[in-house]
């Protein structure tokens, strides 16, 4: 088994902010709607609350000496915390490989796929370290 360093306070924090966010959306929307109603709703609940965030972000993935762009991630929070925005019936093995794969794409540590056509949010929180 691999041990990995703590994930600093900074970023903990960070992903704290992003957690109540997600609450603070699914408490009014509820479920039922589609991704892009989520991922701009979570958008203004960050920016409401003076957080920083790129949405859409393209990245660049790299393959032995070539890069290859054309890849985004939903967000990017202070650019500490990748966020995944879906709206589907159930998180699958494909989506917590993906986040992995953008977080060692972009060198992060932690991202959190939050799914928010749950009855309750927390039920469609994933939490995902590197």
């Amino acid at each position: 088994m691999i041990a990995y360093a703590p994930i600093p306070d900074n970023v903990e924090k960070c992903a704290t902010a992003c957690v109540d966010a997600a609450i603070t959306v699914h408490t009014n929307l509820g479920p039922g709607f589609k991704h892009p109603i989520y991922q701009r709703a979570f958008c203004l609940e960050l920016d409401s609350r003076g957080i920083k965030f790129e949405c859409e972000k393209p990245i660049t993935v790299r393959y032995k000496q070539w890069e290859i762009p054309g890849q985004r991630v939903d967000l990017v929070v202070d650019g500490l915390v990748l966020v995944e925005i879906k709206a589907i019936p159930k998180i699958r093995k494909i989506h917590h490989s993906q986040v992995v794969s953008y977080l060692k794409t972009m060198d992060l540590r932690l991202g959190l796929i939050m799914n928010f056509n749950t009855r309750w949010l927390k039920d469609g929180l994933k939490r995902i370290v590197r």
